[in-house]
């Protein structure tokens, strides 16, 4: 496993400074002063002013750092050096107070020995981990009693369909239950960019079914307060998917189908 993990966190450390070039993270913007973080994530956590909030997963820390603008007290985990390092430069830049700890989320108790009123994370970031019913321990272990934690994530179901380019319609492609073994993969590009030549082009990630997440929440002694599932998302998961005047990605037609999900759960 630790193989697995170094490989994924090589392709992270590479991809960073890709990413923060990028159109899709607009750096510029947010030097400028604009919130990275999306009306959904907004809108159902919350006024977060005074409130410490624990973000897992956080890249190089874009988000982390809006939720500061926005009043909170912020740490940053992820297990990419080079994204640490680079969420901590644009702290120190903005004049934004944030802290940023560069660890595996599977070893944050090594060297994190606080809890926290709000435990937040988003997007693409299930993926990456084997077991969720661990995740879900430490989800619960970082909040203080009466805390809340909340994620925005891809839709699992969204995730069983093939994605590679000149693909027009919807094919099977991937599973949707979990399997432990991964599924690797071998290819040029990124998310942020699907243009961008790399060096280090293999990654792992396991699928997890949206009864998962729930399943591994309330095992973890967590309250569920809602589980939301919308028909759109913030970038186009598939190649053939179409842009709206709201700028949210949608199928085409009348394929209305879960793309995003939301939780929100309570310790």
């Amino acid at each position: 496993m630790d193989r697995r993990f170094e490989t994924n966190r090589t392709w992270w450390n590479e991809v960073t400074p890709i990413h923060a070039r990028s159109d899709f993270y607009d750096l510029a913007g947010f030097r400028a002063g604009k919130l990275s973080l999306l009306p959904i994530e907004q809108e159902e956590l919350g006024d977060v002013a005074g409130r410490s909030l624990l973000h897992l997963q956080c890249h190089f820390g874009l988000d982390t750092l809006s939720w500061a603008r926005l009043g909170a007290q912020v740490t940053g985990v992820d297990f990419s050096d080079q994204a640490i390092a680079l969420a901590r430069s644009l702290a120190g830049e903005l004049a934004i107070p944030a802290r940023f700890l560069c660890a595996n989320v599977y070893d944050l108790p090594d060297v994190l020995h606080e809890s926290f009123d709000i435990v937040f994370t988003s997007y693409g970031v299930l993926c990456w981990l084997p077991d969720l019913a661990r995740w879900a321990g430490l989800v619960a272990h970082f909040l203080k009693p009466g805390g809340t934690f909340y994620i925005a994530e891809l839709h699992p179901f969204a995730g069983v369909f093939d994605d590679e380019e000149g693909v027009t319609d919807l094919r099977v492609a991937y599973p949707y239950f979990h399997t432990p073994e991964p599924l690797t993969f071998d290819s040029q590009g990124t998310y942020a960019d699907r243009t961008a030549q790399v060096t280090h082009t293999t990654t792992h990630e396991w699928a997890h079914s949206l009864g998962d997440v729930v399943n591994a929440l309330i095992a973890a002694g967590l309250h569920i307060q809602f589980l939301h599932e919308f028909p759109y998302c913030d970038y186009p998961i598939l190649p053939f998917m179409e842009r709206g005047s709201d700028g949210w990605w949608r199928l085409p037609g009348d394929n209305v189908l879960p793309l995003l999900f939301s939780i929100k759960a309570t310790k």
